[in-house]
């Protein structure tokens, strides 16, 4: 087994065990929806199973001698957009959801991955950096909807859900634009790194903002409600 196979079934079994993880904070939900838990559940189960396609030899095709892995782009188009809702649902948990934003989130993310896909099938270095240059711009129309509509929902609904977001915010960006970055200096742009270390990075990078990202979430909604919930019944025995 080479050492790109090797990694990938490494992703696969912590995907499992994510998913597993999340399986069983969902039988006591603690006050967050189940909802939250079905996403993020959901997200490493498709991961796993592009990434375990690629463990086997599959998903991959080979253009001007240059290899495109289209099994993470599969994964990439459901589960990205997914933690973008999962994002802006915490964003506004206590309030109504502004469903035009999160569709607009999630549609420009799918901007995202596409033109990476095509940037990657492309021939030419012209049309690959054009359509890798889409992808960042989308991208870029993404980090702004994050930090400036999004987070300002946050703000009202208390210190503990605004702060809540701007950790998830700070880790969610630092982890995400490390994708374009990763896809620059690997053989598919630059070529600053091989396909091993390129698939190395594309195995750490999704686990945590996969399962990191989900787990930072819950927990924090879960430790938010434990609050909620303690503030209330102080408030209810002070009553009597």
């Amino acid at each position: 087994m080479d050492l790109q196979a090797l990694f990938h079934w490494a992703y696969v079994i912590a995907m499992a065990i994510g998913a597993l993880y999340f399986i069983s904070l969902g039988t006591n939900p603690r006050g967050v929806p189940k909802y939250e838990y079905l996403i993020a559940t959901f997200i490493p189960i498709w991961s796993g199973l592009a990434y375990m396609a690629m463990a086997l030899g599959q998903g991959k095709i080979e253009i001007t001698g240059q290899i495109t892995h289209y099994a993470r782009y599969i994964d990439w188009i459901v589960t990205t957009p997914l933690l973008l809702l999962s994002l802006s649902l915490t964003a506004m948990y206590f309030i109504a959801k502004d469903w035009i934003l999160i569709a607009s989130l999630m549609g420009t993310q799918a901007i995202v991955v596409v033109s990476g896909l095509i940037a990657d099938l492309s021939t030419t270095d012209e049309a690959r950096f054009l359509w890798y240059t889409c992808g960042v711009v989308a991208f870029l129309v993404i980090l702004w909807g994050i930090w400036v509509p999004l987070r300002a929902k946050t703000r009202g609904q208390g210190v503990e859900l605004s702060r809540l977001y701007d950790r998830l915010l700070s880790y969610f960006t630092v982890l995400w634009i490390s994708y374009p970055i990763t896809w620059l200096i690997g053989p598919s742009g630059l070529g600053w790194v091989n396909q091993t270390i390129e698939t190395l990075l594309f195995c750490v990078l999704p686990f945590f903002s996969k399962v990191g990202f989900s787990y930072l979430d819950l927990n924090g909604l879960r430790r938010i409600n434990r609050i909620k919930n303690s503030v209330n019944t102080a408030s209810h025995d002070a009553a009597y």
